[in-house]
Protein backbone atom coordinates (compact mmCIF):
# COMPACT_ATOMS: atom_id res chain seq x y z
CA UNK A 1 0.00 0.00 0.00
CA UNK A 2 1.87 3.17 -0.89
CA UNK A 3 2.05 6.31 1.75
CA UNK A 4 -0.20 8.82 2.07
CA UNK A 5 0.77 12.45 3.17
CA UNK A 6 0.14 12.89 6.82
CA UNK A 7 -2.52 14.59 7.88
CA UNK A 8 -0.08 17.52 8.79
CA UNK A 9 0.37 18.21 4.93
CA UNK A 10 -2.72 17.88 3.92
CA UNK A 11 -3.84 21.54 2.61
CA UNK A 12 -6.58 23.53 4.91
CA UNK A 13 -9.80 24.48 4.05
CA UNK A 14 -10.36 27.80 3.64
CA UNK A 15 -7.57 31.21 4.02
CA UNK A 16 -4.80 30.29 5.87
CA UNK A 17 -4.29 33.18 7.60
CA UNK A 18 -7.80 32.46 10.04
CA UNK A 19 -7.30 31.66 12.90
CA UNK A 20 -8.49 28.17 13.52
CA UNK A 21 -12.47 27.96 15.85
CA UNK A 22 -12.44 25.39 18.57
CA UNK A 23 -15.09 23.51 16.68
CA UNK A 24 -13.00 22.90 13.13
CA UNK A 25 -10.43 21.41 15.70
CA UNK A 26 -13.20 19.06 17.00
CA UNK A 27 -12.51 16.30 14.25
CA UNK A 28 -8.94 16.02 14.97
CA UNK A 29 -8.89 16.32 18.75
CA UNK A 30 -11.62 13.55 18.87
CA UNK A 31 -9.26 10.97 16.55
CA UNK A 32 -6.79 11.66 18.93
CA UNK A 33 -8.71 11.00 22.06
CA UNK A 34 -10.15 7.58 19.84
CA UNK A 35 -5.84 6.54 19.37
CA UNK A 36 -5.12 7.61 23.04
CA UNK A 37 -7.64 5.60 24.34
CA UNK A 38 -6.47 2.49 22.29
CA UNK A 39 -2.95 3.23 23.45
CA UNK A 40 -4.19 3.49 27.51
CA UNK A 41 -6.26 -0.28 26.90
CA UNK A 42 -2.83 -1.45 24.68
CA UNK A 43 -0.49 0.12 27.48
CA UNK A 44 -2.83 -1.80 30.63
CA UNK A 45 -2.49 -4.96 28.88
CA UNK A 46 1.33 -4.59 28.08
CA UNK A 47 2.70 -2.28 30.58
CA UNK A 48 6.39 -2.60 29.85
CA UNK A 49 5.71 -0.87 26.65
CA UNK A 50 3.17 1.76 27.55
CA UNK A 51 0.00 3.37 26.16
CA UNK A 52 2.16 6.50 25.19
CA UNK A 53 4.59 4.64 23.04
CA UNK A 54 1.35 2.65 21.79
CA UNK A 55 -0.14 6.37 20.78
CA UNK A 56 2.57 7.48 18.68
CA UNK A 57 2.97 4.54 16.68
CA UNK A 58 -0.87 4.00 16.46
CA UNK A 59 -1.19 7.10 14.80
CA UNK A 60 2.75 7.02 12.93
CA UNK A 61 1.08 4.18 10.78
CA UNK A 62 -2.92 5.40 10.57
CA UNK A 63 -1.35 8.80 9.37
CA UNK A 64 0.79 7.61 7.04
CA UNK A 65 -1.38 4.96 5.71
CA UNK A 66 -5.28 6.08 5.82
CA UNK A 67 -6.28 8.98 3.69
CA UNK A 68 -7.63 10.69 6.69
CA UNK A 69 -10.01 13.80 5.73
CA UNK A 70 -8.36 17.22 5.51
CA UNK A 71 -10.74 18.78 8.60
CA UNK A 72 -9.01 16.35 10.95
CA UNK A 73 -5.59 18.51 10.69
CA UNK A 74 -6.27 21.64 13.07
CA UNK A 75 -7.75 19.31 15.59
CA UNK A 76 -4.54 17.03 15.05
CA UNK A 77 -2.39 20.28 15.03
CA UNK A 78 -3.92 20.84 18.36
CA UNK A 79 -3.16 18.11 20.09
CA UNK A 80 0.06 17.67 19.07
CA UNK A 81 1.32 21.43 20.25
CA UNK A 82 -1.14 23.22 22.67
CA UNK A 83 -2.19 19.86 24.26
CA UNK A 84 1.28 18.86 24.56
CA UNK A 85 1.96 22.19 26.10
CA UNK A 86 -0.98 21.77 28.52
CA UNK A 87 0.03 18.40 30.05
CA UNK A 88 3.67 20.00 30.76
CA UNK A 89 1.87 22.68 32.80
CA UNK A 90 -0.86 20.40 34.11
CA UNK A 91 2.01 18.08 35.67
CA UNK A 92 3.99 20.44 37.15
CA UNK A 93 0.97 20.73 39.94
CA UNK A 94 2.10 17.39 40.98
CA UNK A 95 5.78 18.61 41.84
CA UNK A 96 7.18 20.97 43.85
CA UNK A 97 9.80 23.07 43.43
CA UNK A 98 12.47 21.37 46.04
CA UNK A 99 12.06 18.32 43.18
CA UNK A 100 12.37 20.50 40.34
CA UNK A 101 15.58 22.55 41.96
CA UNK A 102 16.99 18.53 43.08
CA UNK A 103 16.25 17.22 39.58
CA UNK A 104 18.47 19.93 37.75
CA UNK A 105 21.16 20.12 40.38
CA UNK A 106 21.17 16.22 39.61
CA UNK A 107 21.35 16.41 36.19
CA UNK A 108 23.54 19.40 35.45
CA UNK A 109 26.66 17.78 35.00
CA UNK A 110 25.27 15.04 32.50
CA UNK A 111 23.04 17.91 30.63
CA UNK A 112 26.07 19.38 29.80
CA UNK A 113 28.36 17.19 28.74
CA UNK A 114 25.78 15.71 26.36
CA UNK A 115 25.36 18.64 25.17
CA UNK A 116 28.73 19.50 24.39
CA UNK A 117 28.90 16.06 22.80
CA UNK A 118 26.21 16.88 20.33
CA UNK A 119 27.11 20.16 19.44
CA UNK A 120 30.69 19.42 18.50
CA UNK A 121 30.32 15.87 17.66
CA UNK A 122 27.96 17.39 15.15
CA UNK A 123 30.43 19.97 13.60
CA UNK A 124 32.99 17.11 13.24
CA UNK A 125 31.41 14.29 11.36
CA UNK A 126 29.31 16.56 9.77
CA UNK A 127 32.33 18.78 8.18
CA UNK A 128 33.56 14.72 7.34
CA UNK A 129 30.75 14.45 5.46
CA UNK A 130 30.71 17.39 3.51
CA UNK A 131 27.17 18.57 5.26
CA UNK A 132 26.92 22.19 5.04
CA UNK A 133 27.19 24.11 8.65
CA UNK A 134 24.19 25.49 9.13
CA UNK A 135 22.27 21.72 8.41
CA UNK A 136 24.79 20.74 10.72
CA UNK A 137 24.44 23.25 13.68
CA UNK A 138 20.82 22.60 13.08
CA UNK A 139 21.27 18.96 13.84
CA UNK A 140 23.53 19.42 16.48
CA UNK A 141 20.99 21.70 18.75
CA UNK A 142 18.00 19.79 17.88
CA UNK A 143 19.93 16.58 19.33
CA UNK A 144 21.88 18.10 21.98
CA UNK A 145 18.72 20.61 23.42
CA UNK A 146 15.33 20.23 22.52
CA UNK A 147 14.33 18.59 19.06
CA UNK A 148 11.95 21.30 17.04
CA UNK A 149 12.07 24.25 19.82
CA UNK A 150 15.73 24.26 19.33
CA UNK A 151 15.96 24.23 15.81
CA UNK A 152 12.72 27.17 15.35
CA UNK A 153 15.31 29.70 17.39
CA UNK A 154 18.50 28.66 15.79
CA UNK A 155 17.26 28.94 12.37
CA UNK A 156 16.79 32.66 11.78
CA UNK A 157 19.74 33.28 13.94
CA UNK A 158 22.26 31.55 11.35
CA UNK A 159 19.89 32.40 8.20
CA UNK A 160 18.87 28.50 7.40
CA UNK A 161 16.24 28.09 4.40
CA UNK A 162 13.15 26.23 5.24
CA UNK A 163 14.79 22.94 3.24
CA UNK A 164 17.57 22.65 5.83
CA UNK A 165 15.15 23.66 8.56
CA UNK A 166 12.67 20.13 7.17
CA UNK A 167 15.28 18.39 6.89
CA UNK A 168 16.66 18.95 10.18
CA UNK A 169 13.47 18.54 11.65
CA UNK A 170 12.30 15.20 10.14
CA UNK A 171 15.76 13.80 11.34
CA UNK A 172 15.31 14.52 14.64
CA UNK A 173 11.92 13.12 15.00
CA UNK A 174 12.81 10.00 13.39
CA UNK A 175 14.74 9.17 16.08
CA UNK A 176 12.34 10.61 18.14
CA UNK A 177 10.42 7.47 17.66
CA UNK A 178 13.36 5.47 17.38
CA UNK A 179 13.91 6.45 20.88
CA UNK A 180 10.46 6.31 22.07
CA UNK A 181 10.38 2.28 21.36
CA UNK A 182 13.76 1.22 21.77
CA UNK A 183 15.09 3.30 25.08
CA UNK A 184 12.71 1.80 27.87
CA UNK A 185 13.41 -1.83 26.63
CA UNK A 186 17.42 -0.98 26.96
CA UNK A 187 16.35 0.61 30.18
CA UNK A 188 14.77 -2.86 31.69
CA UNK A 189 17.47 -4.55 29.92
CA UNK A 190 20.10 -3.17 31.90
CA UNK A 191 18.08 -2.57 35.06
CA UNK A 192 18.27 0.86 34.97
CA UNK A 193 16.59 2.35 38.10
CA UNK A 194 14.01 5.19 37.71
CA UNK A 195 16.36 7.58 38.54
CA UNK A 196 18.73 6.83 36.00
CA UNK A 197 16.47 6.14 33.20
CA UNK A 198 14.82 9.97 34.12
CA UNK A 199 18.00 11.31 33.82
CA UNK A 200 18.90 9.04 30.12
CA UNK A 201 15.87 10.00 28.95
CA UNK A 202 15.77 14.00 29.73
CA UNK A 203 19.61 14.25 28.73
CA UNK A 204 19.72 12.37 25.44
CA UNK A 205 15.97 12.11 23.32
CA UNK A 206 15.64 15.15 22.02
CA UNK A 207 11.93 16.50 21.60
CA UNK A 208 10.07 16.90 25.17
CA UNK A 209 7.05 14.74 23.41
CA UNK A 210 9.28 11.69 23.05
CA UNK A 211 11.21 12.32 27.00
CA UNK A 212 7.91 11.97 28.64
CA UNK A 213 6.34 9.21 26.83
CA UNK A 214 9.25 7.31 27.20
CA UNK A 215 9.86 8.51 30.89
CA UNK A 216 6.17 7.49 31.54
CA UNK A 217 6.03 4.08 29.48
CA UNK A 218 9.28 3.10 31.96
CA UNK A 219 7.59 4.03 35.02
CA UNK A 220 5.85 7.31 37.28
CA UNK A 221 8.72 8.43 38.73
CA UNK A 222 10.77 7.61 35.81
CA UNK A 223 8.48 10.04 33.58
CA UNK A 224 8.79 12.69 36.70
CA UNK A 225 12.28 13.02 36.78
CA UNK A 226 12.71 12.98 32.74
CA UNK A 227 10.37 16.18 32.35
CA UNK A 228 12.08 17.85 34.93
CA UNK A 229 15.18 17.13 33.49
CA UNK A 230 14.00 17.67 29.86
CA UNK A 231 12.34 21.64 31.27
CA UNK A 232 15.57 22.05 32.31
CA UNK A 233 17.67 21.18 29.07
CA UNK A 234 15.65 23.54 27.53
CA UNK A 235 16.84 26.04 29.21
CA UNK A 236 19.56 25.76 27.46
CA UNK A 237 18.47 27.36 24.54
CA UNK A 238 19.48 30.87 26.13
CA UNK A 239 22.71 30.19 26.04
CA UNK A 240 23.32 28.66 23.00
CA UNK A 241 21.06 30.95 21.22
CA UNK A 242 23.18 33.98 22.19
CA UNK A 243 26.19 31.94 21.16
CA UNK A 244 25.51 31.51 18.06
CA UNK A 245 24.29 35.29 17.17
CA UNK A 246 27.29 36.13 18.73
CA UNK A 247 29.49 34.13 16.31
CA UNK A 248 27.28 34.94 13.39
CA UNK A 249 27.00 38.73 14.15
CA UNK A 250 31.36 38.87 14.54
CA UNK A 251 31.31 36.84 11.01
CA UNK A 252 28.86 38.94 9.00
CA UNK A 253 27.83 41.80 11.31
CA UNK A 254 24.17 40.90 10.98
CA UNK A 255 21.97 38.88 13.52
CA UNK A 256 18.40 38.16 13.41
CA UNK A 257 17.77 37.17 17.13
CA UNK A 258 14.69 37.35 18.60
CA UNK A 259 15.28 36.78 22.59
CA UNK A 260 11.13 36.47 22.93
CA UNK A 261 11.04 33.48 20.70
CA UNK A 262 13.67 30.79 22.36
CA UNK A 263 12.36 30.12 25.74
CA UNK A 264 9.07 28.34 25.05
CA UNK A 265 6.38 29.85 27.16
CA UNK A 266 5.10 26.88 28.57
CA UNK A 267 8.02 26.36 31.19
CA UNK A 268 6.99 29.58 32.86
CA UNK A 269 3.31 27.66 33.21
CA UNK A 270 5.12 24.61 34.85
CA UNK A 271 7.05 26.15 36.98
CA UNK A 272 3.95 28.30 38.23
CA UNK A 273 1.78 25.46 39.03
CA UNK A 274 5.00 23.71 40.60
CA UNK A 275 5.01 27.05 43.12
CA UNK A 276 1.45 26.55 43.40
CA UNK A 277 1.58 22.95 44.78
CA UNK A 278 5.37 24.06 46.93
CA UNK A 279 2.62 26.81 48.79
CA UNK A 280 -0.43 24.58 49.08
CA UNK A 281 -2.61 26.29 47.24
CA UNK A 282 -3.60 23.71 45.26
CA UNK A 283 -4.68 21.50 48.52
CA UNK A 284 -3.79 17.51 49.00
CA UNK A 285 -6.17 16.22 46.50
CA UNK A 286 -6.19 17.99 43.15
CA UNK A 287 -1.53 17.30 42.87
CA UNK A 288 -2.47 13.90 42.36
CA UNK A 289 -5.46 14.51 40.06
CA UNK A 290 -3.36 16.76 38.08
CA UNK A 291 -0.38 13.96 37.68
CA UNK A 292 -3.07 11.42 35.99
CA UNK A 293 -4.47 14.35 34.28
CA UNK A 294 -1.45 15.36 32.81
CA UNK A 295 -0.35 11.73 31.54
CA UNK A 296 -3.08 11.22 29.88
CA UNK A 297 -3.15 14.75 28.09
CA UNK A 298 0.64 13.56 26.90
CA UNK A 299 -0.98 10.49 25.22
CA UNK A 300 -3.44 12.64 23.11
CA UNK A 301 -0.83 14.70 22.19
CA UNK A 302 1.41 12.08 21.21
CA UNK A 303 -1.14 10.59 18.99
CA UNK A 304 -1.29 14.07 16.95
CA UNK A 305 2.58 13.71 17.05
CA UNK A 306 2.10 10.30 15.47
CA UNK A 307 -0.67 11.41 12.77
CA UNK A 308 1.42 14.20 11.88
CA UNK A 309 4.49 12.24 11.04
CA UNK A 310 5.40 12.01 7.35
CA UNK A 311 7.35 9.07 6.27
CA UNK A 312 8.02 10.14 2.74
CA UNK A 313 9.61 14.02 3.51
CA UNK A 314 11.88 11.87 6.14
CA UNK A 315 13.41 9.72 3.17
CA UNK A 316 13.71 12.33 1.00
CA UNK A 317 15.72 14.36 3.42
CA UNK A 318 18.89 11.67 1.98
CA UNK A 319 20.74 9.46 3.72
CA UNK A 320 23.53 11.93 4.97
CA UNK A 321 21.51 13.67 7.28
CA UNK A 322 20.02 11.04 8.79
CA UNK A 323 23.32 9.17 9.19
CA UNK A 324 24.51 12.54 10.94
CA UNK A 325 21.67 12.69 12.82
CA UNK A 326 22.32 8.60 14.05
CA UNK A 327 25.54 9.21 14.87
CA UNK A 328 25.42 12.08 17.08
CA UNK A 329 22.26 10.32 18.61
CA UNK A 330 24.14 7.74 19.56
CA UNK A 331 26.77 9.82 20.72
CA UNK A 332 24.52 11.77 23.06
CA UNK A 333 22.89 8.70 24.66
CA UNK A 334 26.10 6.86 25.23
CA UNK A 335 27.79 10.17 26.84
CA UNK A 336 24.94 10.35 28.86
CA UNK A 337 24.86 6.79 30.72
CA UNK A 338 28.65 7.23 30.86
CA UNK A 339 28.77 10.46 32.73
CA UNK A 340 25.94 8.68 34.90
CA UNK A 341 28.09 6.47 35.70
CA UNK A 342 31.12 8.17 35.81
CA UNK A 343 29.32 10.24 38.63
CA UNK A 344 28.06 6.77 40.35
CA UNK A 345 24.33 8.21 39.52
CA UNK A 346 23.28 5.10 37.96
Amino acid sequence: MPVQPSIADKPRPGRADHPVKWWNALPGIILCVLISLAGLLLGKRFPIIGAPVFAILIGIVLGNIVRFPSLARPGVSFCSKKVLQLAIIVLGANLSLSQIWNTGRDSLGVMLVSLSVALLGAWFIGSRMGIGRRLTSLVGVGTGICGGSAIAAIAPIIGADDDEIAFSISTIFLFNVVAVVIFPAIGHLIHLKDHGFGMWAGTAINDTSSVVAAGYSYSKAAGDFAAITKLARTTMIIPISLVFAFLVRRKSGGVNCDLKRILPWFIFGFLMMATLNTLGVLGPTLPGWAGGAGRYLIVVALAGVGLGANFAKMIKTGPKPILLGLMVWVLVAVSSLSMQFVLRQL
